[in-house]
């Protein structure tokens, strides 16, 4: 209607602009800002979906605990440090590099290219899956043996080969959802496969670990029931990511119809070859793989230098049990918080893509910005939370075990939630502006200034487990500083600090005393563990979000961008907090 009256009405385009009704043009605003605010409305989809698959994770993480204990853990940890080295050379950078090659053309209307860039990453995901498998699977004593010094870990590492590949087709497609701008299927996908690992993952371990048992007594020997169980752990995995891939298999066969028909609309004939379209994709899965693996190699390199530093201070009997500490109870939270910033990477990489494609410098800052500052509103509180409430929270969820050493693991390195979810975004935004390289450089140095201060701490400190929590948290702070300085170099963007630092860190200050004033006083009263501490995480949340408003910290436009944020509104206006 716009359009038609504007065309009739020939003249400036201030006038024309003058001749739009207030009301639409406020419409018009405010479909703008819904559509720059979209990528945090598809990153909450997504985050609320990271946060169940969290939630199941530890759910079921805690019997298997039980069932094969925290030296059986320390096997599972150990097999995963390798297969998520070779998911990420082989598919971890798949749903980014389709998402942003997808998106990127979908802002050009070039949608021929759209189903070109599908077929070209099948045939990367079937080739580097398979290599990815074949590897795992063939040197697996090699890296039980010779790399961990864990020889009983080859059992879980095995299981994991095939999931490797099944993983691969799987980032494909949900790259490809992700690239027209909708995070739905990956969310629902994470759960369904989260749900089905958990069930399988804690009855095949059951199962696994009676035979190891049973291994025990007829070869004489110590090990096996742990090692069983890990491995039965193992082939959850495998079958939640299957499960997956059946689903979205299913979306894409009932959305590919339409895919085509738009490409046969397309008027341009000009479409890109499978050649030019195959480098592209390298070229844009390379420098990812890289940055992804310099980025999580250290959990390789962490595991070794443990294992032998521990076993050459004459504590080797006590890694592996901290190791499973470490990695299923401490970092097992940590990660709780961090998939809301994994999760605005997720949507934020395609929609800054589609700006530059567009050559929207304004939208590539906003975008950068309210990312950042989302990132923080969430990590900051919950680093504080996790502080005060970390011997509710472990007793709560693993009370069936010692908890102490893993209180005191989340008491010294809750920060790590903060300086974790900043490196992740800070990531995402570099890989998003086209800047493939500078988190590969970046990681890179950080890695060996990790590695160093690993070391002395280890070795010369003689700090034990905790030499891994200070050291990981020292990595991710190297890379916020670096990638801070890359950002405003490239972008010339300056960091707003008040909203997105000062103020969430008063309000989760003052939350996190509530928090524990609230658990004192309930256990004191009832003796409730339980009920005190999710009185205590809702009278923390209640806090912290009135808090928000109150500083200012968030405005009305800003929760009109998240899923129900329109309900929120609404009420806060009732009680006239807006």
């Amino acid at each position: 209607m716009e359009n038609r009256r504007s065309r009739r009405k020939p003249g400036t385009a201030q006038a024309a602009a003058q001749a739009v009704p207030p009301v639409k043009k406020f419409k018009k605003q405010q479909s703008r800002s819904s559509k720059g605010s979209n990528f945090v409305i598809q990153g909450s989809i997504l985050a609320v979906a990271g946060i169940i698959v969290r939630l199941i994770g530890i759910l079921y993480r805690v019997p298997m605990t039980n069932i094969i204990g925290d030296e059986g853990m320390g096997y599972y940890s150990t097999a995963f440090n390798v297969y998520n080295i070779m998911l990420i050379l082989s598919s971890y950078s798949l749903p980014l590099a389709v998402s942003k090659m997808v998106a990127a053309r979908l802002a050009k209307g070039q949608y021929k290219n759209v189903t070109r860039v599908f077929r070209a990453a099948l045939i990367y995901a079937t080739i580097a899956g398979g290599a990815a498998c074949y590897i795992t699977w063939n040197f697996a004593d090699f890296f039980a043996n010779a790399l961990f010094n864990t020889p009983f870990c080859v059992y879980a590492l095995r299981t994991l080969a095939p999931t490797i590949w099944i993983m691969a087709y799987l980032g494909v497609l949900r790259g490809f959802f992700q690239g027209h701008g909708t995070m739905i299927p990956t969310a629902i996908s994470q759960i369904l496969e989260q749900i089905v690992n958990a069930v399988i993952s804690i009855v095949a371990a059951s199962v696994l670990f009676k035979i190891g048992m049973d291994s025990n007594r007829v070869l004489d020997a110590t090990g096996y029931p742990q090692a069983f169980g890990a491995a039965g752990g193992t082939i959850g995995t495998g079958a939640g990511a299957f499960a997956a891939l059946l689903f979205v298999v299913l979306l894409f066969l009932l959305y590919w119809p339409m895919v085509k028909r738009r490409a046969r609309r397309e008027r341009s004939q000009r479409a890109d070859s499978y050649g030019t379209i195959s480098v592209t994709l390298f070229f844009t899965v390379v420098p990812v793989i890289i940055s992804s693996a310099v980025y999580n190699i250290n959990s390789v390199i962490d595991n070794s230098i443990m294992a032998y530093g521990m076993e050459a201070l004459g504590r080797g009997d006590e890694f592996l049990a901290l190791w499973g500490i470490y990695n299923n109870k401490y970092m097992l939270l940590v990660h709780v918080p961090l998939a809301i910033a994994n999760s605005l990477s997720s949507s934020l990489i395609p929609s800054l893509s589609g700006a530059v494609a567009r050559k929207d410098r304004r939208a590539v800052l906003a975008k950068t910005g309210l990312a950042i500052r989302f990132a923080m509103l969430i990590a900051i509180p919950s680093a504080v939370g996790l502080t005060v409430l970390a011997a509710p929270v472990n007793n709560l969820l693993f009370s069936g075990s010692n908890n102490a050493e893993a209180i005191r693991m989340m008491i010294v390195g809750s920060s790590a939630v903060i300086f974790l979810s900043l490196s992740t975004v800070t990531n995402a935004i570099l890989q998003g502006i086209n800047r493939m390289h500078v988190p590969v450089r970046n990681a890179f140095i950080s890695l060996l200034l990790h590695v160093a201060v690993l070391y002395i701490m280890l070795m010369v400190f003689r700090l034990g487990i905790y030499s891994m929590v200070f050291a990981s948290i020292l990595f991710a702070v190297f890379m916020c500083l670096l990638n801070a300085w890359s950002i405003r170099r490239y972008l010339k963007y300056r960091q707003e600090i008040v909203k997105t630092f000062l103020l969430p860190a008063v309000a989760s200050a003052v939350m996190g005393a509530v928090a524990f004033g609230v658990y004192r006083g309930v256990t004191m009263i009832i003796h409730s563990n339980a009920a005190g501490t999710v009185l205590a995480v809702l009278a923390a949340v209640f806090v912290y979000g009135i808090l928000l408003i109150r500083l200012r910290c968030v405005d009305e436009e800003e929760l009109g961008a998240v899923p129900g944020g329109g309900k929120i509104i609404s009420i806060l206006r009732r009680f006239h907090m807006l």
